[in-house]
């Protein structure tokens, strides 16, 4: 099969998951974050033209795009409403109810620690701010509750301890510490916590019980509070004791501001897009992000699929991919989603060419060919210039772009070009108005790496909450959340 039958190039990687790190844009902190893209009509078939793609680009792509544009008008779709996430927010509350309350607050400081202790990237901190300082700014007195790693009991290394310094640095006050989450020395601080102030419990997670969602734990959690805000969206996928068992305990129980521009975006943004709407899914298998890939088919006009996943359909297609990854046993999957896209009216986006290496090294040997040529005993590990060039004009047609996953090896600065191309291309769209959204995972690090991070509408904090949520799964810790 000739790849000069694919309408665009996507991307392809051996990367492996690289650490994920959380990221955000910056936040400010007023009561009420824009939903984006909700009232967009489709453009017009007109102004998708050869002319609008850009020097390069495939005609047959404005065509099929405009067409899929007018099919969702026709079938009513162009407007689909989220599965139910209005949920209440701290905004939403009036000063009552926050002066002088005891406010339980989850957050997710599960930020990098050094050798030395020292935070390595304070980006979860940061994060958290916004809604730290909504509430004691209306003198609520604020219990301040999350996990940092996977620690089995009380794990010393794992103490919230280091996160004290830089929390009271970036809220202009002293942060308390209790040495515990639950107890009676605990009790006795949260008594003597005066308005507008903070006190940050210890670890969570040194309990059992938390990951159990222990009844009686979350009880006796509770008991500490008045009120609920979850602003961890990054936990927000587990019913653990801190994200969901204490809903039962307290209420209000409401978001935070971090929790609900994540929905407003992967929610909001994602089922009710500017159209055209393009999905940009990387991984290393398509196992892991087949209800990613199934849900986006239901909702994008443009699906480009990267990530190793790229050479099972390659091979599904009958094309010979060398000593690339391949999930032999998805073979089957892969031709029934190529299948799917096609039926559903989606352009699926494939290289032409890429970057292959002799071997997995930031020094291997290295060339271009096309992605119907790869030789016995080589690996693909970058997208080549051609489909940097049409994938970045395919995006020219776009008003809405989500991406997860790089396209290629992008932690070996050789392999690097081609994901970098990428978010400097979703950087530039963002300045001419286009809705960018990073869904989490390996794609913040990528465009963090490249600086253009401040550049985007938003990046998600979440890595397994991000894909749940655009798989369309409910979250825990938002289902048990008080509805608007």
């Amino acid at each position: 099969m000739s790849m000069a039958s694919v309408l665009a190039p996507a991307t392809l990687s051996l990367a492996r998951p690289a650490a994920r790190r959380a990221a955000v844009a910056s936040a400010a902190a007023a009561a009420t974050l824009r939903r984006a893209g909700l009232d967009a009509a489709c453009p017009s078939a007109r102004s998708l033209g050869s002319a609008s793609l850009g020097a390069g680009a495939d005609p047959r792509l404005a065509i099929r795009v405009a067409s899929r544009c007018r099919s969702e008008s026709a079938a009513g779709r162009g407007a689909r409403a989220a599965a139910t996430m209005a949920k209440k927010s701290v905004g939403d509350l009036a000063a009552a109810d926050l002066e002088g309350k005891r406010v339980l607050l989850r957050a997710d400081l599960n930020v990098p620690l050094d050798d030395s202790q020292n935070i390595a990237d304070d980006t979860r901190v940061r994060a958290a701010i916004p809604t730290i300082r909504h509430l004691i700014d209306k003198g609520a007195r604020v219990i301040l509750c999350s996990h940092l790693g996977r620690p089995k009991g009380v794990t010393p290394k794992f103490s919230l301890a280091p996160i004290v310094p830089r929390l009271s640095e970036l809220l202009g006050m002293q942060v308390q510490k209790a040495n515990d989450v639950i107890g009676p020395e605990v009790e006795k601080l949260v008594s003597a916590l005066p308005n507008g102030s903070v006190l940050l419990l210890e670890n969570v997670r040194f309990y059992k019980e938390e990951e159990k969602n222990d009844p009686e734990f979350a009880k006796k959690l509770a008991s500490l509070a008045d009120l609920y805000v979850n602003d961890a969206f990054g936990t927000a996928h587990r019913a653990h004791a801190s994200t969901e068992g204490v809903t039962k305990f307290l209420k209000p129980s409401v978001a935070g501001f971090l929790l609900q521009k994540e929905l407003d975006y992967l929610v909001g943004a994602v089922s009710n897009p500017k159209r055209p709407f393009a999905a940009i899914v990387g991984g290393s298998k398509v196992s892991s992000k087949i209800g990613v890939i199934e849900s986006l088919l239901e909702r994008c006009d443009i699906l480009l699929l990267g990530g190793g996943m790229i050479f099972t359909f390659y091979k599904a297609q009958g094309l010979s991919v060398g000593a690339s990854l391949v999930e032999d046993d998805k073979l089957k999957l892969a031709t029934s989603l190529l299948a799917k896209a096609k039926e559903k009216g989606v352009s699926l986006m494939l290289p032409t060419d890429v970057v292959i290496a002799d071997k997995f090294a930031p020094d291997a040997s290295s060339q271009v060919v096309p992605a119907s040529a790869i030789p016995d005993g080589w690996m693909g590990l970058d997208i080549g210039p051609d489909s940097i060039s049409a994938f970045s004009s395919a995006l020219e047609t776009t008003q809405t772009v989500i991406w997860n996953g790089p396209m290629g090896v992008f932690e070996f600065d050789k392999f690097a070009v081609g994901t970098e191309a990428i978010a400097k291309k979703l950087a530039e769209l963002s300045d001419r108005g286009v809705t960018t959204i990073i869904g989490g995972g390996d794609s913040v690090a990528a465009v963090e790496k490249v600086g253009v991070a401040d550049c985007m509408n938003h990046i998600s904090t979440g890595g397994g909450a991000s894909l749940e949520l655009l798989e369309g799964k409910e979250l825990p810790g938002v289902v048990a959340l008080d509805e608007t």
